[in-house]
């Protein structure tokens, strides 16, 4: 009975210390976890505050869009009916490709459109900038619906809304995303100066994405008048 007894006691020390280093390789790995979320935390907020862009998105910048877009009647549009409506009675004019100019192959031909003043625009900078540094610049996007929008919005939580206050301007028709990923810094530093004097002159609203390293550019509908006779705003390089 005795040995029987110092058995079970044996195997129950063994159970109770095994237990004890199972609890603690777990809350080790707790730890470890909690530590590496607070690590990748602390991460995320230095490089934000490293990122500095002089075109930062921001709230504000996309209820001004909104607001352009009230102000020149461009309501959203819907979807692909729509769309074809639009481009065949002139309300939408295509890209096209060219020494000074690159659609991305992600865009889809059928989308390769926008309002007129905003193609003239991407004409203009594209031939500038293809002058200024002998290579193309690149178009990743234009017009979109709201059917479009709503589907990105699935796999894409940046995505501006496609209803609300602050939908994406990408729905009117007057926005276009630019390539700004692979730029070098005189490149980059370029494009800047040249749409810091744009939207002092108030033609148009700019944002540097982040995440998919382009630069999206509203235009408003006064570029076509201000077009005819170029000006450059006081204080912009």
């Amino acid at each position: 009975m005795y040995l029987r007894r110092a058995q079970i006691a044996f195997i129950f020390l063994i159970l109770t210390a095994l237990a004890s280093q199972a609890f603690g390789v777990i809350r080790t790995s707790q730890k470890s976890r909690a530590k590496s979320t607070r690590l990748r935390r602390a991460s995320a907020r230095v490089k934000n505050t490293l990122w500095n862009p002089l075109f930062r998105p921001t709230h504000e910048s996309m209820l001004l869009q909104n607001e352009q877009m009230s102000s020149m009647n461009l309501p959203p549009i819907q979807n692909d009916a729509e769309l074809e409506e639009l481009k065949s009675n002139g309300a939408l004019a295509p890209f096209a490709e060219s020494d000074h100019l690159h659609i991305a192959k992600g865009l889809p031909v059928d989308r390769a459109y926008a309002r007129p003043w905003t193609v003239d625009f991407v004409e203009d900078v594209a031939k500038d900038y293809y002058e200024e540094f002998g290579v193309p610049l690149q178009l990743n996007s234009a017009v979109r619906t709201v059917q479009v929008q709503r589907k990105l919005r699935r796999h894409n939580s940046n995505a501006a809304p496609e209803s609300g206050d602050i939908i994406s301007s990408h729905l009117a028709g007057t926005t276009v995303d630019l390539q700004r990923g692979g730029l070098t810094k005189p490149q980059h530093e370029w494009l800047e100066n040249y749409f810091a004097n744009l939207k002092a002159l108030g033609l148009i609203e700019p944002e540097e994405e982040r995440r998919h390293y382009c630069f999206h550019v509203m235009v408003y509908s006064e570029y076509e008048k201000w077009r005819e006779q170029p000006a450059v705003a006081e204080g912009t390089p």
